[in-house]
């Protein structure tokens, strides 16, 4: 045994395994395979492909053959769904389904390269295929629409950690957050023919619709309890006073503000107020504000101006350490 490492040259990269094995990556414009290839995977994602295979799992019209699936990817697709928080793990959930799709509909197209374009001023392996196109046109917006996973509009491979110039490999050495060695261990598994793709994928999205239903149960389970609780909030003072405690302590309390303040600003634009303007979503923690454009927790737009803007501080003492100025040019 050796040890695995990548050779990058101007036009191609070289992974050498453990065994000693090499596999070569080119390089330049999509070759004519390639092409076909795309083609082919964007025709059947258009037919519908994963749209209709979500709706035939929900139904129960159709289920996985656990039979066909490896051991290691059974448990990697456990535990890239367990892992998904509202901070991480999304991107790679949307990214396994992606190519999981991609190998059930063109067995023989590398999900390793994530990028194929036809012009030769772009990044491109001659082997590759444009994910992020596949990802804006055809993934995203079904994840979306059937509620499986919260995802940005734009689409997951907007991110920049997925668009690294480099294969999808252990080596690959962008910074992801979630179950980054499940996802890889299930690139791995596809790639060398060791489970079915397309029984591989039913089962990601089962899990996923499972997910969600009991997402559902328990948002109505909330709701119930709610319900049976509104009579000790019949006083703004009792209503500031539970808030107030909930946040002192609780172990997020930060963010607990952030969103108390995003529900009241909800409930504020429901009776009426602001009405011109539209509330923007609240972010994730801790995102990049220069990344996301945002100046606030709470934004009000008109369009793509921001016209009232929020920002929720807890427990600092000197604000002015939260202050960043920014230069107009």
């Amino acid at each position: 045994m050796t040890e695995k490492y990548i050779r990058v040259f101007t036009d191609r990269s070289e992974y050498y395994s453990e065994t000693g094995e090499v596999t070569v990556y080119h390089e330049g414009p999509m070759s004519a395979g390639a092409q076909a290839r795309s083609k082919h995977i964007r025709s059947e994602f258009e037919k519908g492909f994963l749209d209709n295979l979500i709706v035939s799992l929900k139904a129960g019209e159709t289920m996985p053959d656990h039979t066909l699936i490896s051991e290691p990817t059974l448990t990697s697709i456990e535990s890239l769904v367990n892992r998904v928080t509202s901070e991480v793990g999304r991107a790679l959930i949307g990214l396994t389904v992606m190519q999981l799709a991609i190998k059930a509909v063109s067995p023989e197209q590398s999900i390793r390269l994530h990028k194929g374009s036809e012009k030769k001023g772009s990044f491109s392996w001659v082997e590759g295929i444009s994910m992020r196109t596949l990802d804006k046109s055809y993934v995203t917006p079904v994840l979306r629409r059937h509620d499986l996973v919260k995802l940005n509009a734009d689409g997951f491979m907007m991110t920049r950690s997925l668009a690294e110039n480099y294969p999808y490999s252990d080596l690959y050495k962008a910074n992801i957050r979630g179950a980054r060695e499940e996802w890889l261990n299930v690139v791995y598994e596809l790639e060398n023919g060791l489970t079915h793709p397309l029984e591989s994928l039913k089962l990601m999205l089962s899990m996923l619709i499972n997910s969600e239903s009991e997402f559902k149960e328990m948002t109505d389970k909330l709701l119930s309890a709610l319900q049976s609780k509104l009579h000790y909030f019949s006083s703004r003072r009792q209503v500031m006073q539970f808030i107030q405690q909930h946040l002192h302590h609780a172990t997020h309390s930060a963010r607990l503000l952030e969103i108390s303040m995003h529900s009241l600003m909800q409930a504020v634009m429901e009776n009426g107020f602001y009405s011109s303007y539209q509330l923007r979503p609240l972010s994730q923690m801790r995102s990049a504000n220069k990344k996301h454009g945002n100046i606030g927790d709470i934004e009000l737009v008109d369009g793509p101006v921001i016209v009232h803007a929020w920002d929720a501080k807890y427990d600092k003492s000197y604000l002015r350490h939260e202050m960043v100025m920014t230069p107009t040019y």
